[in-house]
């Protein structure tokens, strides 16, 4: 049984729903905190337990008969984060499971300019002493943070912030895909972490402007501003620190290049091309 912690978030369900369509529902598990948000999947024959990656002995009950476990990253940074991941791998071998697939990062390393980054690169390193065999799927950057980062673009074609760099953006939608078929073993099977994950085009927000105006007819307008008035206006707006040094990490490392490159995996694993940008600003112009 493929067990998939996180099955009612927006990439949890989206790979469930893509396992769905390769195996049997009696194959597939999921671990989530609210069953109640999981009756849908229930009804149609997925196994829906409680599971919480900070309660071990619910994990374990979760994960009974597991040949894998996906691992969706807590989203929590640090050590607090890694530990809620050693949690999930330890269950995970209490119970018996094979391998564990995790949801890292295309840029994941100790020496990132971007915080979340340092905790992909620690769970990694966890997995590998685990003694459990895992694959590290590094996965591409979500493109629907887009839609914040371009700020009031999508209404005046004005995109304001701080330096960049051209970022590989991916879809949640491509990325479950991918996860359901490394889960599946159908295309290629990976151990240790994956090739990055990732669209066939690096673009910046210069780029992304430029398209959006394409789509719009308005005009794009890229203004830089300074990272220490970047810094302020989120001060000023309350952000909480450690959000304002993540958002200011981010920039810092697309400028570095830790997000620029481009590989044909992805591709490889869905049999066909990754979503564009464009289909993806589309999208977002039709849900403004």
């Amino acid at each position: 049984m493929i067990i998939v912690t996180g099955g009612t978030g927006q990439l949890g369900r989206a790979i469930v729903e893509n396992l769905l369509r390769r195996v049997p529902p009696s194959r597939v598990g999921v671990s989530v905190r609210d069953p109640d948000r999981a009756r849908d999947l229930e009804a149609r024959g997925v196994r829906v337990r409680q599971g919480d990656f900070a309660d071990p002995a619910a994990l374990r009950r979760a994960f009974e008969g597991a040949s894998q476990v996906l691992l969706v990253s807590s989203g929590q940074q640090g050590q607090p984060g890694v530990r809620l991941h050693r949690n999930v791998v330890d269950a995970a071998r209490d119970a018996g499971a094979g391998r564990v697939v995790y949801t890292s990062h295309m840029a994941a390393s100790p020496d990132s300019l971007f915080p979340p980054m340092w905790t992909h690169a620690a769970t990694e390193a966890m997995l590998r002493e685990s003694g459990l065999a895992f694959t590290a799927l590094r996965n591409g950057f979500y493109s629907d943070s887009t839609r914040f980062l371009m700020g009031d673009a999508f209404r005046t074609g004005e995109v304001r912030a701080p330096q960049d760099g051209p970022v590989s953006w991916t879809t949640h939608a491509d990325l479950a895909e991918a996860a359901a078929a490394v889960l599946t073993g159908a295309e290629r099977r990976f151990e240790g972490h994956t090739p990055p994950l990732l669209a066939p085009e690096a673009l910046d927000l210069t780029q992304l402007g430029e398209q959006l105006a394409e789509l719009t007819g308005r005009p794009s307008r890229r203004v830089v501003v300074p990272d220490a008035g970047y810094r302020a206006g989120l001060v000023a707006r309350g952000v909480p620190p450690e959000r304002i040094e993540i958002m200011l990490g981010l920039f810092a490392a697309a400028r570095r290049g830790e997000f620029a490159a481009t590989d044909p995996t992805l591709a490889e694993l869905l049999g066909r091309a990754p979503e564009t940008m464009r289909g993806v600003l589309a999208r977002q112009l039709a849900e403004a």
